[in-house]
C-alpha cells in the first residue's frame, strides 16, 4: 500500500474541506484563503529599539555619596574621561508582531514585545516604515497599545472570542522569526486555559484566561493576530508552551473579550480601570474537597481568604465559600474566574452565585479598586509630569562633567515633579537607578511604572543643578 505523506499545511486544509461548519455547508480551501486575503494586511511587523546598557559604577562628578547609595543600593565611582565619552548606539531589541484596530493608526500588540525599548519601527504588510509611540501598557494581561502616524489602515474586524467554540478552525497571522505575513491554521484546543496551573510552572503574576490552539506560532508570531474564518479578530498570540523554545504544538492567546476590556481603558483613561473582588482563592480540586470535607458543587473558587474594605466583605462573603458564577458567567476555574473579573471596572454591580454548606445562595455587590473605593483609579502617566524635557548639549555636559542628562524647564507649580521639591533647570541623571539621557527614557520609564498593578508607584530621581548640587527626589505617580 503506498503511503502519502502530506505537509502540515496540506493536511490541514485536506481536513477543514471535509469538516461541516454550523451544519450548513462544508468548510473548502477557500474559506482559509480568503480568510488569509482578509486578514494578512491587518497584521504589522514590530521592530524594537533600544541602548545597551552599560553597568555603571558611577553618576560622574557626585561618585560615593551616601544618598546615592540609599536611592540605588551599592556605591557609586567616578567614570573615567575616555568612557564618559562613549556613546553606545541603539540596536534592536527585539522583533514581534501587531494588529491594526483602528483605521487611523492604533495598534494592539503584547506587553513583552516593546518593553523597555527606546524606540518602535512599524512595518506594514506593504513594507512602508512608520515610527510607533506607546500609548499605554499593561503587563498584567501583557497588552499594549501603541500608534503609528498613517492614514486609511487596512483594520482586522473585532470578533466575540466567547462565541468560540472548541474544535473550530482558527487562523493565525504574524511574523515568526521575521518571516513577514506569514499564516498558519489550527483548531481551538482549549478556552480559559491557564498555563501556570496545567503545567505546574511559576504563575507569572499576571491574568491568565488564554485560548489555547494548535495553530504554529512561534518567535515574532507575539502580539500577532489569532482570526476566526470569518476573518474576525479573536485573540492576540502571546505563548507558546514548549521545552525547546519553538512551536512544540500549543500556543496561546489573549482572548478579545480581554483585549477590548483593557485596550478601550488605555484608550480613554490612559490606564486599565481593574475591578477586585477581595478574595484570596483556590480552584475547587478533588483533594480540596476531600480536606476541607465539602458539600455541594465539584468545580469552582475557594474562597480561602476575604480582605478587608472588599466587595466580598460587604457581600457577606466568607472563608468556605464556593463561588460558581458572576453575573450568569461559570466561574469552575481560576482562568475563568480572572476573565469574569477581567471584563468590569470599579464601581459595576455583580451577581455572585456561590456554595454554603452545600446550600446554593447569590448576593449582588458592587466591585472596587485596588484601594477599596469605587471610583476610576487616577494615575499620572509621563504626560502628566509637568515640565518640559529636553536632551541637555555637549556644551553643558562637558562644563558639569556629566556624559548626558535631561534638562527640565517650564515646571508646573501643580505638576509632579515641582510638588516633589524640584526646581527650574534641573538636570534628571538616573530614574530608578538606570542612567537616563532622553526625555524618551524617562516617558517609557513613567508609563511603565504608573500602569503596573500593585507596588508603590514612585519615580525615584537623581541628578544635578546647573549649579553643580546634586540632589535626588522621590516622586509619585498615583493619586
Amino acid at each position: 500500500m503506498k503511503r502519502i505523506i502530506l505537509s502540515a499545511a496540506t493536511a490541514a486544509l485536506f481536513m477543514a474541506s471535509c469538516t461541516a461548519q454550523d451544519n450548513t455547508r462544508m468548510i473548502s480551501q477557500d474559506d482559509f484563503v480568503r480568510t488569509a486575503e482578509q486578514t494578512v494586511n491587518g497584521v504589522v511587523s514590530v521592530k524594537s529599539y533600544a541602548t545597551p546598557q552599560v553597568r555603571q559604577q558611577g553618576y560622574d562628578n557626585y561618585s560615593n555619596d551616601p544618598l546615592l547609595e540609599f536611592f540605588f543600593g551599592q556605591p557609586r565611582q567616578r567614570q573615567s574621561p575616555r568612557r564618559q565619552q562613549e556613546q553606545p548606539r541603539q540596536q534592536q531589541l527585539g522583533l514581534g508582531s501587531g494588529v491594526i484596530i483602528s483605521d487611523d493608526g492604533y495598534i494592539v500588540t503584547n506587553n513583552h514585545v516593546i518593553a523597555d525599548a527606546e524606540r518602535l519601527e512599524v512595518t506594514l504588510n506593504d513594507n512602508r516604515n512608520f515610527p510607533a509611540t506607546v500609548v499605554g501598557t499593561d503587563p498584567t494581561t501583557d497588552l499594549a497599545l501603541i500608534k503609528i502616524d498613517a492614514p486609511q489602515l487596512h483594520v482586522i474586524p473585532m470578533g466575540n472570542s466567547e462565541d468560540l467554540r472548541v474544535g473550530e478552525w482558527v487562523l493565525a497571522v504574524g511574523n515568526p522569526f521575521g518571516f513577514t505575513s506569514t499564516v498558519t491554521s489550527g483548531i481551538v484546543s482549549a478556552k480559559a486555559r491557564n498555563i501556570s496551573t496545567t503545567t505546574g510552572m511559576p504563575s507569572s503574576g499576571g491574568i491568565e484566561s488564554y485560548i489555547q490552539t494548535d495553530a504554529a506560532v512561534n518567535q515574532g508570531n507575539s502580539g500577532g493576530a489569532l482570526v476566526n474564518l470569518k476573518g474576525e479578530l479573536v485573540g492576540i498570540n502571546t505563548a507558546i508552551y514548549s521545552s525547546t523554545g519553538t512551536y512544540a504544538g500549543c500556543s496561546f492567546a489573549i482572548p478579545t473579550s480581554i483585549v477590548q476590556k483593557v485596550i478601550g481603558d488605555i484608550k480613554s483613561y490612559g490606564t486599565v480601570q481593574r475591578a477586585y473582588l477581595g478574595i484570596r482563592f483556590i480552584e475547587l480540586s478533588p483533594e480540596l474537597i476531600n480536606e476541607k470535607k465539602l458539600n455541594g458543587p465539584t468545580s469552582g473558587i475557594y474562597v480561602a481568604e476575604i480582605e478587608e474594605r472588599s466587595a466580598a466583605m460587604a457581600a457577606g462573603l466568607a472563608e468556605g465559600d464556593i463561588i460558581t458564577a458572576i453575573n450568569g458567567k461559570p466561574t469552575r476555574t481560576t482562568a475563568e474566574m480572572q476573565e469574569v473579573i477581567t471584563h468590569f471596572s470599579p464601581g459595576d454591580e455583580v451577581n455572585i452565585e456561590y456554595y454554603r454548606d452545600g446550600k446554593a445562595y447569590s448576593v449582588e455587590t458592587t466591585l472596587r479598586n485596588n484601594r477599596g473605593g469605587v471610583a476610576l483609579t487616577k494615575t499620572n502617566d509621563s504626560g502628566n509630569l509637568g515640565a518640559k524635557m529636553a536632551s541637555i548639549d555637549e556644551e553643558t555636559a562637558r562644563r558639569l562633567q556629566i556624559r548626558g542628562g535631561v534638562a527640565l524647564s517650564d515646571l508646573d507649580s501643580d505638576g509632579l515633579l515641582a510638588s516633589a521639591g524640584i526646581r527650574e533647570g534641573f538636570i534628571i541623571l538616573g530614574v530608578n537607578g538606570q542612567r537616563v539621557s532622553k526625555p524618551d527614557q524617562i516617558n517609557s520609564m513613567a508609563r511603565t511604572i504608573a500602569q503596573s498593578q500593585g507596588g508603590d508607584k514612585v519615580l525615584f530621581i537623581s541628578g544635578i543643578y546647573p549649579t553643580g548640587k546634586a540632589a535626588y527626589y522621590a516622586v509619585a505617580l498615583e493619586e
